[in-house]
């Protein structure tokens, strides 16, 4: 359980450290990302962008347990 609280605490520092530069790649604005704005209100659901995250994460968990 230790070994996974570290990978995972690892990721996220990880993903916070690069969500610039994903940002400039494209990841945050898929096409399958919502973003509905009305007046002074913004809602952002990025379903896509958490599909893609999650099969990754899953990707390098699996890889980690290999």
């Amino acid at each position: 359980m230790s070994r996974f609280l570290i990978a995972f605490g690892i990721l996220l520092v990880a993903a916070g450290l690069l969500w610039p530069l994903l940002q400039k790649v494209g990841l945050g604005r898929l096409p399958g990302d919502i973003v509905i704005e009305r007046g002074g209100f913004r809602l952002y659901l990025p379903m896509a962008t958490s599909i893609v995250m999650s099969m990754l994460l899953s990707l390098v968990l699996w890889l980690i347990n290999r």
